[in-house]
């Protein structure tokens, strides 16, 4: 293995330091999405919540640091070294061109910029498009907001990678009447990271059926080896024009807690809709120490870190499908080409057993391997794993699974 400059095996005690992957596990203070506490002898391995257990990368404290040598914090507005920053990390990561500052924008988050993108373009009632398995996220935030979701199932080839299944959202379109989508790229949870032929037929769909296209592209940074993220407004002209796509540092840079997301959106018409909504909220504003960890993150400093990263989750995805795949028959898993998350299927596995789903989450929990129900995310017996943590306590989990949860 070859030597690292960054810290990816130091395992960090984060209990009270403002982490709920660590602090709900046990607590019941969010029945039905936290694990319940371990037994007594085992400690809690955090593998639900989407949130990694590694330090940022150092460039983003050295900034938020240097930020706080001067003591004012007053009201501002974005500098030209965000702006800068945005632009030039798509262009060095993703190849983007033309991309320039009149074209991004600010969220809290990405979910609040996917309902305020609904919100400029459907009414409370209508119909939205996505796949499913779906980020329980979205279910959470648009269905609360009033929108009924059309789920256009994913299915799995001969080889057992996720596809969509075109011809099943063209029909659901044109039946349901929609005229906004919202497309995941790379694919939450399934880990799918789309060839340009997929998006460019998707588009053709969304096209054909006159729908906004709102893409979520939180995970585009966190691509493993050998795979390689298309940008949705990069496959064509009319793909550029009709999507609005959200970006963070969050998910690559472990930053939820300091709230920063951004919009980018060529067309001045949907810009001019989508802003109209997220302004009225009037807090929708950006933190200024937020603005200064983006662009921390932005530098070169942080593109290495991130390499090294990627080569960290890569090994991890390995050595988890791996292991699964040789000792665990009738878990179904699919190697991820993105994020830091496994699905398991364990619909042949429970059926041979006599083992529930729930059993089988139980007994995970029960030793610490604290993972996430997969039926959040519409999939009746499935589970979605965190792998971004140090290799160390990957492997203790997987051993935790050999001897505890997947046995007869």
């Amino acid at each position: 293995m070859a030597e690292r400059t960054y810290d990816f095996t130091s395992i960090i005690d984060r209990h009270g330091m403002d982490a709920i992957a660590v602090d709900a596990i046990g607590s019941g203070g969010m029945p039905g999405f936290a694990p319940d506490a371990p037994k007594p002898g085992f400690d809690a391995i955090p593998m639900w919540v989407a949130d990694m257990n590694f330090p940022t990368a150092p460039s983003v404290v050295e900034a938020i640091t240097e930020r706080l040598r001067h003591p004012m914090f007053g009201y501002f507005e974005p500098s030209a070294a965000y702006y800068d920053a945005i632009i030039d990390w798509h262009r060095a990561r993703n190849g983007v061109t033309g991309l320039a500052p009149e074209h991004i924008g600010y969220e809290n988050g990405v979910l609040g910029g996917v309902v305020s993108a609904l919100r400029a373009f459907a009414q409370p009632g209508d119909a939205v498009l996505l796949h499913s398995p779906t980020y329980n996220g979205f279910t959470n935030a648009i269905g609360s907001n009033g929108f009924r979701i059309e789920h256009s199932p994913l299915v799995r080839d001969g080889e057992g990678t996720w596809r969509m299944d075109f011809e099943d959202m063209d029909r659901r379109l044109k039946a349901n009447n929609i005229h906004v989508a919202v497309f995941c790229s790379p694919h939450n949870p399934t880990g799918r990271v789309w060839r340009r032929w997929e998006i460019e037929r998707a588009m053709e769909v969304y096209r054909e059926n006159d729908c906004v296209v709102i893409s979520d592209e939180i995970w585009s940074d966190l691509i493993l080896a050998g795979n390689r993220h298309i940008p949705t407004q990069s496959v064509n002209d009319d793909a550029r024009l009709r999507t609005i796509a959200f970006y963070a540092p969050s998910k690559t840079f472990s930053l939820a807690g300091l709230v920063g997301s951004y919009h980018v959106v060529y067309d001045r018409y949907l810009r001019d809709r989508l802003t109209s909504v997220s302004d009225k909220t009037i807090y929708n504003a950006m933190n200024v120490l937020s603005m200064h960890a983006l662009i921390g993150a932005y530098r070169p400093e942080g593109r290495a870190w991130l390499d090294e990263l990627l080569e960290v989750l890569t090994d991890n995805a390995m050595l988890a499908v791996d292991f699964i795949r040789r000792n665990f028959a009738g878990v179904d898993v699919a190697m991820p080409q993105g994020t830091y998350m496994l699905f398991l299927d364990c619909t042949a596995w429970c059926a041979a057993h006599g083992v529930t789903i729930d059993e089988v989450i139980r007994r995970g929990w029960d030793v610490g391997v604290d993972w996430e129900d997969g039926r959040l995310f519409r999939h009746p017996c499935a589970i979605r794993v965190n792998l971004a943590l140090p290799r160390s306590r990957v492997e203790e989990a997987l051993r935790r699974m050999a001897e505890h949860v997947f046995v007869d």
